[in-house]
């Protein structure tokens, strides 16, 4: 196993999924999450809101190790974004690009299918509501050397 998975893990549950505090912007209008841990660091930044695009990164004693980039948008109308945070907070060392493969609370579902595994993947989450497509987001990344 990658000797910084559980902290990335960690890190996306207390920043975004985990409702952190957001950081100084580093381009104007950016939503910045950092998490520290020691010589490990996590940066999540991302530009927009409904229609958005970002990018997660891990450095290890300074030197960025993995990066993903990702775009999505709200394409329907009751989206929750509790939900999704919700979600996101059920990554696991299996699965954990985004969320979980399935996730379902009351009338909202959550489905995230990667192909790939760190050092390089791609995939695509979408949430539905009582079964209608509301949100779809796309994602890639890997290691970075």
């Amino acid at each position: 196993m990658i000797e910084w998975l559980d902290f990335l893990l960690e890190a996306k549950k207390a920043t975004y999924a985990g409702e952190g505090p957001e950081g100084l912007s580093s381009r104007p209008l950016s939503h910045d999450l950092e998490y520290r841990k020691g010589d490990l660091l996590y940066i999540d930044t991302y530009l927009g809101s409904e229609k958005f695009s970002g990018q997660e990164g891990v450095w290890v004693s300074g030197q960025p190790v993995w990066a993903m980039n990702y775009t999505g948008r709200v394409n329907g109308e009751g989206f929750n974004g509790d939900f999704l945070k919700e979600a996101l907070w059920h990554a696991s060392a299996s699965h954990p690009f985004r969320g979980p493969e399935l996730y379902q609370s009351g009338d909202y579902s959550y489905e995230c299918a990667a192909t790939g595994d760190l050092d390089w993947f791609q995939g695509a989450e979408v949430i539905r509501l009582r079964g209608q497509q509301i949100y779809e987001c796309f994602f890639h990344g890997g290691a970075v050397k």
